[in-house]
């Protein structure tokens, strides 16, 4: 498998992380969108949303319970946004399901 956000949960390519547990890793994105910008990305490798089982979803809450943890320890006390890109169509460019984490200054109502 020619994963690099496997590759970086092994540890075998740097990233600056800022959150890890049994099930997600956490890690700055190279290309900040926003002021606070982090990849939450599963240990369990899983392709995108379309491949989530009935098995994942421990995985998946964990994801979300990480989000939490790492907004309130960025200090991001007035809200984020969370995104996941879905296939190509959505902009989905490594085939590893990964939620970006947004936030450190005010956001429209409007995603795009």
């Amino acid at each position: 498998m020619d994963c690099i956000f496997c590759e970086i949960i092994k540890g075998n390519i740097p990233s600056t992380k800022v959150y890890e547990d049994d099930f997600v890793t956490a890690f700055n994105d190279l290309n900040p969108q926003m002021p606070v910008h982090v990849l939450i990305v599963p240990k369990k490798h899983i392709a995108s949303c379309n491949d989530i089982t009935e098995d994942d979803a421990l995985i998946v809450g964990k994801v979300f319970l990480a989000a939490k943890e790492i907004a309130k320890k960025l200090g991001l006390d007035n809200g984020y946004r969370i995104i996941n890109n879905c296939g190509k169509d959505a902009g989905q460019t490594v085939g590893h399901l990964h939620f970006h984490l947004l936030g450190g200054k005010t956001m429209g109502e409007k995603i795009i």
